[in-house]
């Protein structure tokens, strides 16, 4: 069983519109192809005659432990993928013993995920136009008890996807982003041959006017950690801390947003060592196997967000979907670091990676 596996058979059962969503990205789509192309140049460097059994994959993000060095990343209207949408995400999450970070348009309530999740719970934000519907989002988050909040950077606007444009996508009328109010989001449902509803929806209502300064007004209305989702530089990693952040996610969005973007991976490295010790670092973008999650940790990352592979698992299972596809990445990292010698993750460092491929920065030796 591979998670490609997964990828197939999702593409089977999903309509076409459904699975362009899913797998698209913006412009000629050489950002996505990108992020997989970058991790597979990097070599491991393996040693041996270790007398290393069983490793320990356990760790600690926030302070918080974590069985797993692995999370779903934020993704919107999980129903469109299977009946139960994100209460499924979150009990397959929980199961494998990884966060969950839900979705600003989750098509489940904030409490119906909170009762199902047996793992850490994040949400992630928009900036909305409407700082009303962000303000009780955040004490709605705090009183569920979610345990970060994850403000995602990189879309001001949704950028243009020819595959959803060609489709003209839009969300079913019933799969509804149930933690907003309805007029947030009404233009969700509405496209024409050549539009995109959800590119719309972003022009119409995220506000494209935020700053740095801005911050204040969150980090003044919760004491919950907070990250920016989106930072590709060291500079915007070092202002993150500057501005009270407790970490980054470094992302490209998954290739769907700036085309010709930097790979998160190829970003990782200098923002992992301009924030070491300061701040969490966690990273997304075309994590396909165990080995693929063993170079982003040995390149300065504390915790691999899984993007799309969770919700083929999520189509082609439901809640046991999501936990084999993130089961099958733990045993593969487990595997990997056993024959790279490695009992636990603290001794995966940069020297892990085959020095023709070391990057300046990572995660010192």
């Amino acid at each position: 069983m591979h998670v490609r596996d997964f990828e197939e058979e999702a593409r089977r059962r999903l309509s076409p519109p459904v699975w362009d969503y899913l797998a698209g990205g913006s412009g000629d789509e050489s950002a996505v192809h990108a992020n997989q192309a970058v991790l597979d140049r990097l070599g491991l460097h393996p040693r041996v005659l270790t007398g290393t059994a069983g490793p320990d994959l356990g760790t600690t993000l926030l302070g918080r432990p974590l069985r797993v060095p692995l999370g779903v990343a934020p993704m919107a209207h999980h129903r469109l993928f299977h009946p139960e949408g994100e209460v499924a995400t979150a009990q397959g999450a929980g199961s494998a013993g990884a966060l969950f970070i839900a979705s600003i348009f989750a098509n489940r309530t904030l409490q119906e995920m909170a009762g199902a999740a047996s793992g850490p719970l994040w949400l992630q934000l928009y900036w909305l136009r409407r700082r009303d519907q962000l303000e009780k989002l955040v004490a709605s988050a705090e009183e569920a008890g979610f345990g970060a909040l994850v403000l995602t950077v990189d879309a001001p606007v949704v950028a243009r996807r020819p595959r959803d444009l060609r489709n003209a996508f839009s969300v079913p009328a019933d799969v509804r982003a149930v933690n907003l109010d309805s007029s947030v989001m009404t233009t969700t449902h509405r496209a024409v041959a050549g539009t995109s509803a959800l590119a719309a929806h972003s022009a119409e209502q995220f506000d494209t006017s935020v700053g740095w300064a801005d911050l204040a007004w969150l980090r003044g209305r919760t004491k919950l950690p907070l990250l920016l989702k989106g930072v590709l530089t060291a500079q915007d990693a070092r202002l993150a801390v500057e501005h009270g952040m407790d970490g980054v996610v470094v992302s490209n969005h998954g290739g769907r947003q700036l085309p010709g973007a930097v790979t998160a991976v190829a970003a990782l490295p200098e923002i992992a060592a301009e924030v070491r010790g300061r701040c969490a670092v966690l990273v997304d973008g075309a994590f396909r196997h165990g080995s693929d999650v063993l170079k982003a940790l040995a390149l300065g990352a504390d915790t691999v967000l899984i993007g799309r592979p969770a919700l083929w698992g999520l189509t082609c299972g439901g809640s046991t979907g999501v936990a084999a596809v993130l089961g099958l990445l733990r045993d593969e990292l487990a595997e990997a670091m056993l024959l790279c010698g490695l009992p636990e993750l603290n001794l995966v460092d940069r020297t892990l990676l085959h020095p023709h491929d070391r990057p300046p920065g990572g995660r010192p030796a």
